[in-house]
């Protein structure tokens, strides 16, 4: 199947499910090459002809956004870094880290240019950065801004002339703090605000579908330790990180509300000396959406009048679930039973190879079922660190030749406040 006609019907779904009047207003107007980017950001693509139409089940959430990787380390790795040694980045992984963080602060800033292979104006940026509290070294206030930007949507009409120019974006301001409980364990907490406008009016009915906010928190522990194995002093760590815990988003007035991605991850990484100054890590992290899994028509007799009625009051019942209810609702409602739940768990998995702290090397491994979306893909990268700055870069290999995400590039490059210290106090002296 060419790819643009996969892209057409995910369209579809995508704009139903996250604004129905988006839908009525977008569906005969909209610029099917740029409308098609704008849902691929949000959505991933699957080989049609591999898996069965009744298979295909993937779990329907808003601002889906939120789940793409900031920044080029974790790309790297394969979306891998709810254990990994503390960085700047840990506020998008697992923020308890911060705690263990080896610097007082730090500051960084990620570029990715999304779908690259369709468009060249989709892109998300990510700007984080902490600072350690007090004289303990024990707590550690963070931050992060991120913006994705969907690029320039138009609208014709009928006979093809531009009505309409919008700029759909997404972004999301966050802020925690970490504290070290005991000397090899921490928790976290981040309080989010989230908003995304997709707004669009349209000229010929007069509706309007307006921007959509929500609020969420994420809770993170990780616990690190320095385990003998022969001569060598290693280090284990394991990690877990709670997100999007909030509110519903709604774009058209409160009606047809979206679960946010709320997602659980844990994570394992095991690092080790190879010999002076050379360090091999290899980690692993396992996610799933805590979202429930929207009801099917399929799934239901149809033909029968009871059998609608059933369908329709599971579809009511979604709607009206409550985002904690749809937590622990998730772990038991996909209609494929407990396989279908093995399912619904990504795998990542990764190594990161180091030498004396300045030069690094990385691989990873990414994997989701084909029936719940079907992204698989390669990272590979490398960074480059000095006292003050490091620059860290990723490249994504996909599976699937003719995937949108194959050949996607980030960049991250980092501050660190103690090298930034110790540079102008050379200088001053």
């Amino acid at each position: 199947m060419q790819p643009f006609v996969a892209i057409n019907r995910r369209k579809e779904s995508y704009i139903r499910s996250n604004s129905p009047k988006i839908y009525l207003a977008m569906k005969k107007y909209l610029n099917i090459s740029l409308l098609a980017a704008l849902l691929l950001s949000a959505l991933t693509l699957r080989a049609e002809n591999d898996i069965k139409d009744n298979e295909f089940n993937p779990v329907n959430t808003g601002v889906t956004t939120l789940g793409i990787t900031p920044d080029a380390r974790g790309s790297a790795m394969g979306n891998l870094g709810a254990a990994t040694d503390p960085d700047i980045n840990a506020q998008f992984w697992n923020p308890s880290k911060y705690a263990f963080a080896y610097s007082s602060g730090g500051l960084g800033i990620s570029y990715t240019p999304w779908l690259r292979k369709l468009v060249n104006d989709i892109f998300l940026a990510d700007l984080s950065g902490y600072m350690k509290l007090g004289s303990g070294d024990n707590q550690a206030l963070s931050a992060s801004f991120r913006y994705f930007s969907l690029g320039e949507v138009t609208s014709n009409d009928d006979v093809g002339n531009v009505i309409q120019t919008i700029n759909p974006y997404e972004l999301a301001f966050d802020v925690g703090y970490s504290r070290k409980l005991s000397e090899k364990f921490s928790m976290g907490v981040v309080l989010r605000y989230i908003l995304s406008d997709l707004s669009y009016n349209d000229a010929y009915s007069g509706e309007q579908t307006t921007a959509a906010s929500a609020f969420a928190a994420d809770i993170s522990g990780y616990y690190v330790t320095y385990p003998m194995v022969g001569r060598n002093e290693c280090q284990f760590a394991w990690g877990f990180n709670i997100s999007n815990i909030g509110s519903k988003v709604s774009y058209n007035h409160g009606t047809n509300n979206a679960f946010l991605p709320t997602n659980l991850r844990l994570g394992a990484n095991f690092m080790f000396p190879l010999a002076d100054y050379n360090t091999l890590a290899f980690g692993l992290d396992l996610n799933k959406l805590l979202v429930p899994t929207k009801p099917r028509a399929k799934d239901y007799d149809m033909d029968s009048m009871e059998g609608q009625e059933e369908f329709e009051k599971a579809l009511d019942d979604w709607e009206n679930m409550s985002p904690i209810t749809g937590i622990f609702k998730s772990f038991s409602d996909a209609p494929g039973g407990f396989k279908e739940e093995l399912q619904e768990i990504n795998l990542s998995i990764g190594a990161e190879y180091a030498y004396n702290q300045q030069f690094f090397a990385r691989l990873g491994y990414y994997y989701e079922n084909a029936n719940k979306g079907g992204r698989s893909y390669f990272g590979l990268g490398a960074g480059f660190s000095l006292n003050v700055v490091r620059l860290d870069a990723s490249y994504m290999i996909a599976t699937a030749q003719s995937s949108p995400l194959d050949q996607t590039l980030r960049f991250t490059l980092s501050f660190d406040m103690d090298g930034l210290r110790d540079l102008l106090g050379k200088r001053r002296k």
